[in-house]
């Protein structure tokens, strides 16, 4: 009995928190007592035929390596018959039933051969890829437009932890499956991503095969996209993560538009500011990023920044820390004009900044890498000394393409470990095991995963 009132206490706490949410925009979309019990079904009604699951055909290990698809070779040295392609499942959101766009994540479809999108009521649509995006998860397919349903965008800058949200996907290939929770933090990174990362993180259930599925708050609208996890064995502990709805519409916008994030550069560096410092300034412990180097010749240069200024907000957005600063110019264009509102010498600056494209690093002996089908890489060299590696070349469709390099990108570190020169990234890529490069991409490094 002891047991039981704790119980029937959060009962009740739940239903009068529940009872009286509806949506104030009159989607009709409320949550409801039916039978003195509050139930979330009718809201999940309207929301769910809009999350779909995700099926990829994609090409085994073998593919990549051209002296293992030689049968000869094969039969040379004893191997055995090539394995088959590998089929995968994953989720994703129908976010515009006009063109038929579906958002994913970009490692749920990576690699794919064919990609088959099996809605609620059964039908099963071939989809194609119209981009993705490496450094922020996302991907965008699309999909005969008949008769679909699609989920609203909300606005995640207005998440607070303690909203209700709830996850829909398609844990383990089971099928649709709804979960429940709160956000339980906001603006989360350091997960060893190294890409944009601004991650909603909740304690709704997601676990394998979540991943691109919704993340929707109680009036039905999407906040988020299921990305991430941490657990021990890969499954559900209670901490979940999902890229917020705002960072997916503006990659999304990219994909349709130019296959791609075409970001470009702004040539600053920032760091948190010290708790010395922001006290000084008046600043919360949330708020701000310090200018630490300014590229010379640069559009930050050019607009006038300085070493020194701390950057409150960009384009009218507050800037909470450096990496959410990091995370806003990444979802800025070429030819976009930035707003900065600084802080310097205790006043406020307005100062404009156009992005510009990423400069090619000069490099030289060129060479094609044997595990990075496509893609030709050279040495760049700083003072006569080899320094990184510079991405001369990248055919589109090819195995490297597909991996997320693009010609221009900085090829800094294998596993985390620096690389000076072509010759050492080749001889890194030889190495068993798990490979993740560090990539340079306009002022930012993000980390591609080439196997795992």
């Amino acid at each position: 009995m002891e047991r039981l009132i704790p119980r029937i206490s959060r009962f009740l706490l739940v239903a009068l928190l529940l009872l009286p949410a509806v949506d104030p925009a009159g989607a009709g979309i409320p949550v409801l007592m039916e039978g003195g019990v509050p139930t979330l079904a009718p809201l999940l009604e309207q929301v769910t035929p809009a999350v779909v699951n995700i099926a990829v055909l994609s090409r085994s290990p073998e593919d990549d390596n051209p002296m293992l698809q030689d049968p000869f070779f094969r039969r040379f040295y004893g191997l055995p018959e090539r394995s088959q392609p590998q089929i995968s499942a994953g989720s994703g959101v129908i976010v515009n039933a006009r063109l038929g766009h579906v958002l994913t994540n970009h490692h749920v479809i990576k690699d794919a051969q064919q990609i088959v999108v099996t809605l609620k009521d059964g039908r099963q649509l071939e989809a194609k890829l119209l981009g993705s995006d490496a450094a922020t998860d996302i991907a965008l397919l699309e999909v005969e437009p008949d008769n679909l349903s699609a989920i609203r965008f909300a606005d995640s800058d207005q998440l607070r932890v303690g909203d209700y949200v709830l996850a829909i996907g398609n844990p383990f290939g089971l099928g649709q499956t709804v979960t429940s929770g709160i956000v339980s933090a906001l603006g989360r990174t350091g997960l060893n991503m190294e890409g944009y990362e601004d991650f909603i993180q909740t304690d709704a259930s997601i676990n394998p095969g979540n991943s691109g599925g919704a993340l929707v708050n109680l009036k039905g609208e999407l906040v988020g996209v299921n990305t991430a996890i941490i657990g021990p064995s890969g499954g559900n502990v209670g901490i979940g993560f999902a890229a917020p709805s705002n960072m997916a519409r503006a990659v999304m916008a990219h994909l349709a538009k130019y296959g791609e994030v075409r970001r470009g550069r702004i040539g600053l560096t920032t760091q948190d500011p010290t708790p010395e410092l922001a006290k000084a300034l008046g600043l919360t412990p949330n708020q701000g990023a310090l200018v630490v180097e300014i590229a010379p010749d640069s559009p930050a240069a050019k607009a006038g920044l300085k070493r020194g200024d701390v950057v409150i907000s960009l384009n009218g957005r507050a800037v909470r820390s450096s990496s959410d600063l990091r995370n806003q110019i990444g979802l800025a264009a070429v030819g976009d004009s930035e707003e900065f509102r600084v802080l310097r010498d205790g006043k406020a600056l307005v100062l404009k900044a156009k992005v510009e494209s990423p400069r090619p690093a000069k490099a030289r002996d060129f060479e094609p890498v044997p595990e990075l089908i496509g893609a030709s890489v050279g040495t760049i060299e700083s003072a006569g000394k080899p320094e990184a590696v510079a991405v001369v070349e990248v055919a589109e469709g090819s195995p490297a393409y597909s991996h997320g390099l693009r010609t221009g990108d900085v090829i800094v570190a294998v596993n985390r470990k620096k690389v000076h020169s072509s010759a050492e990234l080749i001889a890194a890529l030889k190495t068993p095991g798990r490979v993740v490069l560090s990539v340079v991409r306009g002022d930012y490094v993000f980390g591609l995963v080439l196997r795992k």
